[in-house]
């Protein structure tokens, strides 16, 4: 809903591939958006029906690790298997700064760090990182893109609002 996750349901792997499969024989797909994939096994299936069904469609990766309210959505096991198997594939990696912290192991506290960040997650692999600031303290707020061009950064004043359950997701999906 729009306050939080109050559970998360594990699907079968083999299922997730046949929607995948399914999905992309019908309709096909001019860009793929990946968001919570869970477990090593999940991610493995997803890896293999992209090679299968979607060799060269852009895929955005939004690493959804951790729910607002602190419950993991990320097996602890699954790290490295995102990582080694989804991120490189990224078009664009689209990290909060609790993901970019987990995926990279730098305490992002400022800029300058957010800078180290995502210089150390666009060395995973991905073609361009798109880090999320909304987790800084501050009144502005900055997300960073970085590509091979460089690092673009976006900011703006912080909305006081509590209506923020799925902006990150949002945005990745625009």
């Amino acid at each position: 809903n729009t306050e939080g996750v109050s559970a998360i349901h594990e699907v079968p792997p083999d299922f997730v591939a046949q929607q995948m499969r399914v999905v992309l024989a019908d309709i096909g797909a001019d860009c793929i958006k990946i968001g919570m994939l869970h477990r090593p096994d999940v991610i493995a299936a997803v890896a293999a029906a992209l090679d299968a069904e979607a060799a060269g469609v852009p895929v955005v990766v939004d690493p959804v690790m951790v729910a607002k309210g602190g419950a993991a959505l990320l097996a602890p096991e699954a790290m490295d298997s995102l990582k080694e198997r989804i991120v490189p594939r990224a078009a664009i990696l689209t990290p909060n700064l609790p993901e970019a912290e987990a995926l990279t192991g730098l305490a992002i506290v400022d800029r300058d760090a957010m800078q180290r960040a995502g210089a150390a997650l666009l060395a995973l692999g991905p073609k361009a990182v798109l880090l999320k600031g909304g987790h800084m303290e501050g009144e502005m707020l900055t997300d960073l893109l970085f590509a091979e061009g460089g690092v673009q950064a976006f900011e703006g004043p912080r909305i006081a609002t509590t209506s923020t359950h799925g902006t990150g997701c949002t945005l990745a999906s625009a």
